[in-house]
C-alpha cells in the first residue's frame, strides 16, 4: 500500500489533507478525558477511509451510505463527539479524492438537470444569508447543510462514481439490508428494552414525542419515529414493487417478506404521515409498471385499506391502528394545531415573501433565533419549514425543482424497456415520490438516511438509459458468443 501512495502524488496530498482535517476537527471537539481517546480513534477511522477511497473509489458512496444509517446510532450509543462532523469528513474526503484524481473521471457526468437544480437551489440558500430578517449566520450555517450543501456534494459523487448494474444491485442490498435491521432494532425496542443510549434519549426529552399515552412510538436507531416510521413505509413500498419483478422465485419471497417487516417498522412507529408515503410511492410504482391489472387490483387494495380506516373501526383495539387511523381524521386535534401553526406562519409572513431565512424554524431556529417569533412556531412539515425559511417565493421554487424531477424520473421510468432494469427504477422512481409526499406532514427528505436514499436513487434513475445501454452489449455479446459457438 505504502508503494502504491507513493507512486501518486496526489494521493499523498490527498492523505496529508485528511490528517490535516482530522486533526483540526479532534482539537475542535476534543477536550479532556474520554474525548481524547475518542478524537484520536476519529483520526485514524478518517485516514483509513481515506486510503480506502484511494484504492477503491466507489467505496465513498458505500461509506456514505453506511454512516448515514448509523450516525444516529454512534451518536447516542457512544456520545462525547460531535459524529455529525464525521460525516461531513466523509463527504470532504470523498471529494477531494476525486479532485485529486479528476483526470479518471468523466465529469460531463454531473451536467443533467438534476444537479444543475441542486445547485441552483444552492445559490438561492446562499442568498437567504442576506435575508433581511436579521436571523443568526450561524444558524444559517447549521440549516443550509442539509437544506442545500449535501446534496450539492454528493450527487457529483454519485454521477462520477455509480456506473453500472451491479453498483444499483449493491445499493439495493445496502438500502434493504439496512432498513430490516432497524426494524428488527424496532421490535427490541418495543418488546424488549430499548438500548442504553436510546433509554437516555428518552429520558432527556425524547419521551416528550415518543411515549404517548404509555405506548412507545418507535423510533429505532434513526433520529425519531417520524424518520423511522417514513423511511420503513417507503422501503416496503420499494421491496413490494421490486417483488413484481422478473427474479427468481426465493427472491420475490425475500423482497415480499422485506415489505411485510418493513409495514410492521412503519406500523410500531406510530408516525401516521407515514401512510402516506406508502399510498404515494405504491401508486406511483403500480402506475409506471404498466400492468394495468395491477395497477386496478393496487388501487382497489388502496381503497380498501383507506376506506376501512376512514370509516369502519376494525383494529382499534390495537394502538398502532387506531394511530394510524386518526391520520385520516379530520377533526383530530394535533391535526388542527398543526393548522393553527400554519395560519399564524401566513400571518407572519405576509410582508416576507422570500421568508426569514435559514435556520429560523425547528431546532436550530429555536438555538440559533430564539428571539424571533418565527422559532416559536413547530414546522411540523418540511414543505411548512421551506416556507417558513424561503418565503412562498422559495417554497414555489422548491416544489416547482421537486414536481420536475419526479416528472423526469417517471419520463425515464416508463421507457425503459429492461424488465429487470425497470421494475428496479420504477421502485426507486416510487420511493423518491413516497418520501416527498410525506415530507408534506415530518422533516423526512431533508434527514438521514431518507435524505441519502432519495439522492442516490435519483442518481441511479437518470443514469439508467446508460445502464440499459449496458445490459443490451452484454445481451448482444452472449448472442454472438453463441452463434460462434454453433458454428
Amino acid at each position: 500500500m505504502l508503494a502504491y501512495l507513493k507512486s501518486n502524488t496526489a494521493n499523498i496530498i490527498l492523505l496529508s489533507l485528511a490528517v490535516i482535517i482530522s486533526l483540526v476537527s479532534a482539537f475542535y471537539i476534543a477536550d479532556i478525558g474520554l474525548l481524547l481517546p475518542i478524537g484520536v480513534l476519529a483520526i485514524a477511522s478518517l485516514v483509513i477511509i481515506q486510503i480506502s477511497f484511494i484504492k477503491n473509489p466507489k467505496s465513498i458512496v458505500w461509506v456514505i451510505m453506511f454512516y448515514a444509517f448509523t450516525l444516529v446510532a454512534f451518536d447516542r450509543e457512544i456520545g462525547h463527539f460531535q459524529f455529525g462532523l464525521l460525516q461531513e469528513g466523509i463527504i470532504l474526503l470523498g471529494s477531494l479524492t476525486l479532485i485529486f484524481t479528476a483526470s479518471n473521471y468523466d465529469w460531463g457526468r454531473i451536467l443533467n438537470d438534476f444537479f444543475i437544480i441542486m445547485a441552483l437551489w444552492l445559490v438561492i440558500s446562499i442568498y437567504e444569508l442576506f435575508n433581511p430578517s436579521g436571523a443568526s449566520v450561524q444558524g444559517w450555517l447549521q440549516e443550509v447543510r442539509a437544506a442545500a450543501l449535501y446534496p450539492f456534494l454528493v450527487l457529483p459523487i454519485g454521477f462520477l462514481l455509480m456506473k453500472t448494474n451491479k453498483d444499483l444491485d449493491m445499493f439495493i442490498y445496502i438500502v434493504l439490508g439496512f432498513s430490516m435491521l432497524a426494524t428488527i432494532n424496532g421490535f427490541h425496542q418495543l418488546y424488549i428494552h430499548p438500548w442504553p443510549g436510546e433509554q437516555r434519549f428518552l429520558d432527556d426529552g425524547g419521551a416528550i414525542t415518543h411515549i404517548l399515552w404509555g405506548k412507545l412510538r418507535v423510533f429505532s436507531f434513526y433520529s425519531d419515529a417520524g424518520q423511522f416510521g417514513a423511511s420503513q413505509a417507503d422501503i416496503s413500498v420499494v421491496a413490494l414493487i421490486l417483488a413484481f419483478g422478473p427474479f427468481k422465485t426465493w427472491k420475490r419471497i425475500v423482497l415480499f417478506i422485506v415489505s411485510i417487516v418493513s409495514f410492521d417498522g412503519m406500523m410500531i412507529s406510530g408516525t401516521r404521515g407515514a401512510l402516506f408515503a406508502f399510498v404515494a410511492g405504491l401508486f406511483i410504482g403500480l402506475l409506471l409498471i404498466k400492468n394495468f391489472k395491477a395497477l386496478i387490483l393496487g388501487v382497489l387494495i388502496l381503497g380498501l385499506l383507506l376506506g376501512g380506516l376512514k370509516y369502519t373501526s376494525i383494529g382499534n383495539g390495537i394502538y398502532q391502528i387506531y394511530r394510524l387511523r386518526t391520520a385520516l381524521d379530520p377533526q383530530e386535534a394535533s391535526f388542527n394545531v398543526r393548522l393553527t401553526n400554519q395560519a399564524a406562519l401566513r400571518k407572519y409572513l405576509a410582508d416576507k415573501p422570500f421568508g426569514a431565512g435559514l435556520g429560523t424554524m425547528g431546532s436550530v431556529g429555536g438555538d440559533y433565533n430564539k428571539e424571533m417569533f418565527i422559532s416559536k412556531i413547530p414546522p411540523d412539515s418540511y414543505w411548512v419549514k421551506v416556507w417558513g425559511m424561503y418565503g412562498v417565493v422559495g417554497l414555489t421554487i422548491w416544489l416547482g425543482f421537486m414536481m420536475y424531477i419526479l416528472g423526469k424520473c417517471c419520463g425515464i421510468a416508463w421507457n425503459i424497456e429492461d424488465k429487470g432494469l425497470k421494475i428496479k427504477i420504477v421502485a426507486l422512481t416510487g420511493g423518491y415520490a413516497g418520501i416527498l409526499f410525506c415530507s408534506y406532514g415530518n422533516e423526512v427528505i431533508n434527514t438521514a438516511p431518507s435524505s441519502y436514499f432519495v439522492y442516490i436513487s435519483l442518481v441511479f434513475i437518470f443514469i439508467s438509459p446508460r445502464l440499459e445501454n449496458e445490459l443490451k452489449g452484454i445481451k448482444e455479446k452472449q448472442s454472438l458468443n453463441f452463434h460462434q459457438n454453433a458454428i
